[in-house]
């Protein structure tokens, strides 16, 4: 397992230790990234999720990831991402945060939006 691909959920540990929680609890089992950051997941890949310590704690397999622009996402992925309300609403607004960031935000920008399951918990 060392060789695989390590990453923590948001771009702050507080972020991450939050994210994480929420796939914990089985109501995240979605994230998406901005294409020009990164390419895409293929389905069956596995990877390393960290808390926002920098340590192991789970491993997770991507069930599939798909392009999609920011304002295509629909309110059943904004759900499967398991954030705030669930709602479509809380979903822009965080990401919109989130991606304005990162310097990357655009209402059509694309995204990479992945499902996953947890294998295995550290």
């Amino acid at each position: 397992m060392t060789d695989l691909p390590r990453w923590s959920f948001g771009d702050i540990p507080e972020l991450a230790d939050a994210l994480l929680a929420l796939v914990r609890e089985g109501r995240k089992t979605a994230t998406c990234w901005a294409a020009a950051q990164m390419g895409p997941s293929v389905a069956g890949e596995r990877g390393i999720v960290l808390d926002g310590a920098g340590q192991p704690a789970l491993l997770v397999e991507t069930i599939s990831c798909v392009a999609m622009r920011y304002c295509d996402v629909g309110a059943d992925f904004a759900a499967l991402e398991g954030e705030g309300d669930l709602s479509l609403d809380y979903w822009r607004a965080a990401h919109r945060r989130y991606f304005t960031r990162a310097g990357v935000f655009a209402d059509d920008m694309d995204l990479w939006c992945e499902t996953f399951r947890v294998l295995e918990r550290f």
